[in-house]
């Protein structure tokens, strides 16, 4: 699930301590690493990636950016709901025989979550997998069926995601495998987390290998944002709490 990097448009909770165009450009590494990191989980598992991106009309960056490997599907609707739905509808229209969706703020995510939850999904009977987010949403919803409800009544955005995502399931009677919990980085504190490797000792992670994100990692080290991001995160922090 991804946007096109247009400054002011993507990753606008990390300004400050980014500006507006670094944030983009972090968009974009975020994009480049989670990319390869399906088509490394590819090697190893029946994986097929795809992007589902908008706004429409942004295709051509994502054919620029994107491996070749990475199939593209336009899913840009007024609901986040709608348009995650939309990427699952289409993957069974093409005629895969499960769909999952992936969030585009984890760029050290392991690789090998991406395996369990294809190996998850390739086991007999109607199933889902989870990988829930430290802040209550989740980075991985993998479905073997068109489950719209799992889309529906969620407060998008919030600590309640995942936990809704379970009642929906729990409706459904529909089994869920829950993975274990890894982080997004889509504010500033969790950009201190990313830098310092303090989100990878989360529930359940700590012997999985974190993916490196080179792309990630070399534009961070280019900003001097691994060595200034101290200071930028406690002056945000400051900011904020002055402004409540």
């Amino acid at each position: 699930m991804a946007k096109a990097s247009a400054p002011g448009r993507v990753k606008t909770r990390l300004v400050p301590p980014l500006s507006f165009a670094q944030a983009a450009e972090l968009n974009t590494a975020f994009l480049r690493d989670t990319a390869d990191n399906i088509v490394k989980a590819a090697s190893k598992a029946s994986i097929k990636g795809y992007m589902a991106f908008g706004p429409h009309g942004s295709e051509a960056f994502f054919h620029e950016i994107m491996p070749p490997s990475i199939g593209l599907i336009e899913a840009w609707l007024p609901s986040f709901g709608d348009c995650l739905f939309a990427a699952v509808e289409t993957l069974f229209q093409i005629g895969h025989g499960a769909a999952v969706v992936l969030n585009s703020d984890s760029p050290t995510l392991p690789t090998a979550l991406l395996s369990i939850a294809a190996e998850i999904l390739a086991q007999p009977g109607d199933r889902a997998v989870i990988g829930p987010a430290d802040d209550g949403g989740y980075y991985l919803l993998g479905v073997k069926q068109q489950h719209r409800r799992l889309f529906e009544d969620i407060d998008w955005s919030t600590e309640r995601v995942t936990h809704q995502t379970l009642l929906r399931a729990g409706e459904l009677e529909l089994p869920v495998h829950r993975l274990p919990t890894w982080f997004d980085v889509d504010d500033a504190e969790a950009l201190r987390m990313l830098r310092d490797g303090t989100g990878l000792s989360l529930s359940g992670a700590e012997e999985l290998e974190p993916y490196p994100a080179p792309h990630t990692k070399a534009l961070l080290k280019s900003m001097q944002i691994v060595s200034d991001l101290g200071q930028s995160v406690q002056t945000a922090a400051t900011i904020s709490a002055g402004s409540m």
